[in-house]
């Protein structure tokens, strides 16, 4: 007797963002199985059944209320409205997740994290969302454990996804999950995606180098930019602000929030990263320009930073140079 299909239902609320409702219906629509069978049943609902309004120019009309949500296996909550933080669970959004049977797997995709949490559903679990959003997150629902870092986070029967291409890593994962490496690569090659991505959401949050003022520490952080390939001592970078160390250190957490340690560490990164997505350098000559001295020192620090390896992070931004 054949088995039927995993049925995957995508609620559509208002203001509902086109890209992120349509992961779902791409991902685990084209997941087949050895005879070409589907392997999911995705449909896609609004509460009442009626057209919502999109975060674009167009509304979308569907063919289901949330009354086919009593038979998902899987529930898939995208982002809504104008993607700020829902401060709690409407009449219409509860109405709409009452069909959902116990036990029914469900996830979000980025700010649809907001629904779950007004739910419920994400108390006391690891839970993740948009950077730009997760420490308003933790704020609005402080018996979540929120990171910050992670592209999603698999709690079993609740999962959440971080921003909108994340959602396609979740996606993957749970076709992996419940059918294998081998199906979910297949589904990857169709959608040209990697069948998984190294790291976290630390290494697409964009932190360009601040303009120093002339003012403070300023004098000394500019001439540590343009010497990063060198050794720099506290009581060097002290003597180039005109300070003493203990001054220096006390500057820095006021003018830059960390201090003058972590400041470097920070920019020798930066610096490596800047170098990996835009030249084609051996690694342990990036790490000698970013003052890591060594490939290995190089690699420990930038996987502390945002996750991944020298050549994992180039292989995201810049494919053609390991080809």
């Amino acid at each position: 007797m054949a088995r039927s299909p995993h049925r995957v239902v995508v609620l559509a609320l208002d203001g509902v963002i086109p890209f992120e409702l349509g992961i779902p219906g791409r991902i685990f629509g084209g997941a087949r199985g050895p005879d070409g069978e589907p392997l999911y049943d995705v449909v896609t609902c609004t509460p009442d059944g009626g057209p919502v309004r999109t975060h674009a120019d167009f509304s979308i009309a569907v063919d289901h209320d949330a009354s086919v949500l009593a038979d998902a296996d899987t529930v898939v909550v995208p982002p809504f409205g104008d993607c700020r933080p829902i401060d709690r669970l409407s009449e219409e959004l509860a109405a709409a997740l009452a069909p959902i049977r116990p036990g029914t797997r469900i996830m979000s995709i980025c700010t649809g994290s907001f629904a779950l949490a007004a739910a419920g559903l994400l108390d006391g679990r690891p839970a993740t969302t948009h950077w730009n959003e997760a420490a308003e997150l933790q704020r609005r629902y402080p018996r979540i454990r929120v990171d910050p870092d992670v592209l999603f986070v698999d709690d079993g029967d609740v999962l959440t996804s971080a921003g909108a291409a994340s959602g396609i890593d979740l996606c993957l994962h749970l076709v992996r999950r419940d059918h294998g490496s081998e199906v979910a690569n297949r589904v990857a090659r169709q959608v040209v995606v990697p069948p998984w991505r190294d790291g976290g959401q630390a290494q697409y949050i964009e932190r360009p180098v601040p303009e120093p003022h002339d003012a403070g520490t300023a004098p000394a952080r500019s001439w540590a930019l343009e010497h990063l390939d060198r050794p720099i001592s506290l009581s060097e970078l002290a003597a180039r602000a005109g300070m003493s160390v203990r001054t220096l250190t006390r500057r820095f957490h006021e003018e830059v929030g960390m201090s003058p340690g972590r400041w470097l560490a920070r920019q020798r990164v930066e610096l490596a990263r800047h170098l990996l997505e835009t030249t084609d350098l051996p690694v342990d000559q990036i790490a000698r320009r970013a003052g890591f001295g060594t490939a290995v020192s190089l690699r420990q620090h930038l996987h502390a930073a945002i996750g991944v390896s020298p050549l994992a992070y180039r292989r995201t931004f810049q494919p053609e140079a390991l080809a």
